[in-house]
């Protein structure tokens, strides 16, 4: 091998490498990653009891009817849809902004198993004035879980309410 091929050769090399790291700087080679595409995967597919209920109170907040809806099921979902009905999804969604407008924070314990396809989970309400805890009943859908029945909800005596300017 002549001098003048072993100088293109080690070029080519160094030419190919500095490409390489410009790709995988700009993310280009994450695709291909195999340990996080099986992160995402999973991810997505163990769906928590939490989840299901963050994402119902963030339908709620934001007026949107029909996810609000899909997170819950059952007898549940039966007779939030016969309300819809009388109200209109309009008049439903306007509903669910007003009634969850109030609420400053939300505080969610981790769920207790019943059996193998039921939790509940406890869901403080943070308000100006008060504070107010749930129970939430969820169920096991296909892989996601879904809100089926909830308990009443009971006001707790705060000792600083919320938002009070500190002394």
């Amino acid at each position: 091998m002549t001098k003048q091929r072993q100088a293109q050769l080690i070029t080519a090399g160094i030419l190919a490498v500095a490409l390489g790291a410009a790709v995988y700087r700009k993310g280009g080679f994450q695709a291909l990653d195999f340990s996080r595409w099986m992160a995402r995967a999973s991810a997505k597919s163990d769906a928590t009891p939490q989840d299901a209920i963050y994402a119902m109170l963030d339908a709620a907040r934001d007026g949107k009817a029909a996810d609000y809806l899909a997170a819950h099921t059952g007898q549940m979902e039966a007779s939030l849809r016969k309300a819809v009905a009388e109200a209109t999804e309009a008049g439903f969604a306007k509903y669910l902004k007003e009634t969850n407008a109030p609420i400053k924070g939300i505080a969610l314990q981790e769920p207790q198993p019943l059996t193998d396809r039921e939790v509940k989970v406890r869901v403080e309400y943070v308000y100006q004035d008060r504070n107010e805890v749930q129970w939430m009943y969820l169920e096991k859908v296909g892989s996601s879980w879904k809100i089926a029945r909830v308990d009443g909800a009971e006001r707790i005596k705060t000792l600083v309410p919320y938002g009070t300017p500190v002394r």
